[in-house]
């Protein structure tokens, strides 16, 4: 897209999303039981880049030719999906955000930097990361994973160190369409379409899609996929993950809005958010000093026959 990019692999993404990105690196946080292993580079976005259960890899891995945002699951903070000609309005100014992807900013500001470790146990681990330049207020950003005996919960927390500040949050997962070890996994197979990754969910709604890739604000009947689109859900989101004869992902949280993308041959990916993409400026969560954003998502993880 840009034809001079910075060096700096965590500046080059901010001018351009497919900006060479140079994949997992700095320290590797391993959580696991007998049953479930995941693995998190607080370097790389503070991205999943493993999630294994019953000894199946369900996350897309990363190769050369991937880019910041095609792999693992990473959060997306403070801002999801696209935000609309990379300006943020708010309390009667607008603020330019960095356009990667124009005309608009795309998802966040996670691989803006390396994130901080703050604790890890077994199966427990949280991690950090200041919110500063080019976000016009200071603040920080938590994310939170927690594995037990049946799946996983993540957590984000987004915080204000003073001002308030308008903010969206969620998770940005490509699960692999076929699953196998992670040797496998990693070449990113097409396989028998009886072994299909095959994905399901009942939402209340679709955000309209308008032409310039943002939801137009009005709600529609949800269409048949493939999908590039955003759901919403009255009673919290939900959606089912089967690897056929495999795994089973439940997939949950109380944010009413779902991201469903599933044109890649090899992968889908299926966000939890804390509203549809621009939601910064359409229908912003307000980060106060006593109310920070916070959303959670649920994966259940279980054998399938």
């Amino acid at each position: 897209m840009n034809s001079v990019l910075d060096t700096n692999p965590y500046l080059a993404v901010r001018q351009a999303f497919d900006a060479p990105w140079d994949g997992p690196k700095g320290p590797k946080v391993i959580l696991n039981n007998s049953q479930i292993s995941l693995a998190v580079y607080p370097e790389d976005g503070c991205r999943m880049t493993s999630l294994n259960a019953f000894g199946y890899e369900l996350l897309r891995q990363w190769n050369p030719a991937r880019r910041a945002f095609q792999y693992g699951c990473f959060p997306m903070i403070p801002w999801v999906g696209r935000m609309g000609n990379a300006v943020l309005n708010y309390a009667s100014k607008a603020y330019s955000l960095p356009m990667n992807k124009p005309p608009h900013a795309l998802h966040g500001m996670a691989c803006f930097g390396p994130w901080q470790t703050i604790s890890v146990t077994p199966e427990v681990a949280e991690f950090s990361v200041e919110l500063e330049q080019p976000w016009p207020w200071k603040g920080q950003v938590v994310q939170r994973f927690e594995l037990d005996s049946t799946g996983l919960t993540i957590t984000l927390t987004v915080k204000t160190a003073g001002e308030a500040f308008p903010a969206a949050a969620g998770w940005h997962p490509w699960f692999a369409k076929w699953t196998g070890d992670t040797d496998y996994v990693a070449v990113a197979p097409i396989g028998e379409a009886t072994d299909k990754l095959k994905v399901s969910f009942d939402a209340d709604w679709q955000e309209e899609p308008g032409d310039n890739e943002l939801p137009t604000g009005k709600r529609i009947a949800p269409r048949p996929g493939p999908w590039d689109d955003c759901f919403g859900f009255n009673q919290g989101m939900s959606a089912s993950l089967v690897w056929p004869g495999k795994v089973r992902l439940s997939m949950s949280s109380e944010t009413s809005s779902m991201v469903v993308f599933d044109k890649q041959p090899d992968a889908a990916c299926i966000e939890p958010l804390s509203g549809p993409p621009n939601c910064v400026n359409t229908a912003p969560i307000i980060v106060m000093v006593d109310k920070p954003l916070v959303i959670s998502t649920r994966w259940e993880l279980n054998t399938e026959k």
